[in-house]
Order: structure tokens, then C-alpha cells, then sequence
């Protein structure tokens, strides 16, 4: 996700303040919640409203997934009909998280001042902080030629910075600008990852582990289908 540039952003940021003491009070960037602010234990009020919500929720999508094209549909099995329609509230939830993280990505891209193939893939640069032009091309599906152009305007607008590989000096590296990075990119998404954090609490670790191993196997689904299409 687009988000995930601020996160790698954050992160870096973190690890240098750590090494060399707090930042300078004109240091451009993410404001970070106030101290001691958690969130605190539920009341079982509370717990309850939530799970009714959450089973509102799983029935809504199930009912709009009855009337959604999907060729493979559980509902058309033998099986139990509670696990056909959660199986579809599964994947109409799938549907509509992508289609939220596209609009996302364009959303932030208008506000930062770039494309959304350009933010796209100083995303993908982001989890590395440096890539060769050859290999972002082939992370991204673009041509040579487009990804030239990308690199280009991202270099232009001061968000990476093409190097000699001083192992290599036939070799040119994109190389992510941390500081440009943090104050244009990272400071745009600061609110929603401080919203996904919060939300993280609610989890205990196991949960949040569960959750980690769902998302890299859906990573998995997605490069097996991204191969899939440009093979095709």
C-alpha cells in the first residue's frame, strides 16, 4: 500500500534519531501522538457493541455479495451455508479494501504533487531505501523507457537520487531521499498509520501475528496473480 513509503519512512527516521538523540524542533515530519496516551481495557459494553458490529458487518457483506459477480462462489457448493456466506463476505471485504487503497494512493498522490505510478513506486523503493532501475522495472511490470521517466520526475522533484554502485561503478542506483521522503510523503499518511495503531491495540500479539501471516500470504496471491496477467 502507498502507506507503507510513510511507514519505511518512519521507521528509518526512528532508527537515526535513536543513534544520534532527539530531532531539532524545525525538523519537518510526523507529529507523533502525546505521551501516555493508550488506549485503555474496553467495557464489556463496549466489547459487545463492537462484536455486534462486526457481525452486522460480516451480514451486510454477505448480502451484498450475493448480488456481486463472482464466478467461483461458495453459495453455488454443498457446504454449510453460514461458511458460503462468510466465505463471500470474505472476498467482497478483499474487493473492497483494494478498491479503498487505490483511491487512497490517488488521493495522496494529488496531495503530495505526483503521479500515482510515481508514488507507486517510490513505495516499492521504500521497503529497500535503494534499487537498481532494471530491478524497480521488473518489481513494477513498467517498460525501461517508463521507468526512466519515473525516475526522472522523482529525481527531479527531490525524492531519490541516482548513485554509482561503489562496488560497481557500471551500475546506477535509485536511492530513496529519507528527509524528502518523511516531510512530503510520511507526513501525508501520519494520521491513518496512527489510526491502524490504535486499532492495533484492540489485538493481543497472537492475534496481531495471525494478522501479519494473513497479509504476507495474501502478498503471495497477489504476486502469483501479478505474474499470472503479465505472462499471459
Amino acid at each position: 500500500m502507498s502507506g507503507d513509503v510513510a511507514g519505511a519512512a518512519m521507521g528509518q527516521q526512528s532508527a537515526a534519531e535513536q543513534s544520534s538523540g532527539p530531532p531539532s524542533s524545525g525538523r519537518q515530519g510526523i507529529v507523533e501522538p502525546a505521551a501516555g496516551r493508550e488506549a485503555g481495557p474496553q467495557s464489556a459494553a463496549e466489547e459487545g457493541a463492537a462484536d455486534s458490529t462486526m457481525r452486522s458487518g460480516v451480514e451486510e457483506l454477505s448480502r451484498a455479495g450475493w448480488e456481486l459477480p463472482w464466478p467461483e462462489s461458495p453459495t453455488s457448493g454443498t457446504g454449510p451455508k453460514e461458511r458460503a456466506e462468510l466465505e463471500v463476505a470474505f472476498a467482497t471485504a478483499m474487493r473492497r479494501t483494494g478498491s479503498l487503497m487505490q483511491l487512497m494512493g490517488q488521493a495522496a498522490a494529488d496531495r503530495i504533487g505526483i503521479n500515482n505510478t510515481d508514488l507507486n513506486c517510490l513505495n516499492i523503493l521504500s521497503f529497500s531505501g535503494h534499487m537498481t532501475a532494471g530491478e524497480l522495472a521488473k518489481a513494477t511490470g513498467l517498460t525501461t523507457a517508463s521507468i526512466t521517466g519515473v525516475i526522472d520526475r522523482l529525481e527531479e522533484a527531490g525524492f531519490v537520487r541516482r548513485e554509482r554502485d561503489p562496488h560497481d561503478r557500471r551500475r546506477v542506483v535509485v536511492r530513496l531521499s529519507l528527509d524528502k521522503a518523511v516531510s512530503d510523503v510520511a507526513s501525508v499518511f501520519a494520521p491513518m498509520l496512527r489510526d491502524w495503531r490504535e486499532m492495533a491495540r484492540r489485538y493481543s500479539d497472537d492475534e496481531l501475528r495471525l494478522i501479519v501471516d494473513f497479509y504476507g500470504r495474501v502478498e503471495q496471491v497477489f504476486r502469483k496473480h501479478l505474474v499470472r496477467l503479465r505472462d499471459e
